[in-house]
């Protein structure tokens, strides 16, 4: 049976359609077949990508963790120092209140002298 090309409108055997066939599908094969291979080659980068990105999600969720703690240390620290702050503010005015312990000593020295006097 005789085929006919429209394009060239050129007649082929059986057997020469059945070579042609038989090399397109060779070429054809060995394409997929490099297809398939590239596919895999990516598949195994992604999976090695995969499990970098999962290393750095655990090490970024430990990295929080530490911040959320620091940062709640520091809040603690803060109040710690208002509460400080208040404190030495009260001191000061009642150390404003207060004599001083050596003018202290000069007064007993005083009254004693004047106790010895009378």
């Amino acid at each position: 049976m005789k085929k006919i090309d429209i394009k060239t409108k050129e007649t082929y055997t059986k057997d020469e359609m059945k070579r042609y066939l038989g090399a397109l599908s060779e070429t054809q094969n060995e394409h997929l077949k490099t297809i398939n291979e590239n596919f895999v080659i990516v598949n195994k980068k992604l999976d090695e990508h995969t499990k970098i990105l999962d290393e750095h999600t655990k090490i970024l969720g430990q990295h929080t963790k530490k911040i959320d703690s620091h940062t709640e240390m520091i809040g603690n620290i803060m109040e710690d120092v208002s509460v400080i702050k208040d404190d030495m503010q009260i001191v000061k005015k009642e150390l404003k209140k207060k004599v001083d312990y050596d003018e202290f000593l000069s007064l007993v020295q005083r009254v004693i002298k004047l106790e010895a006097k009378n």
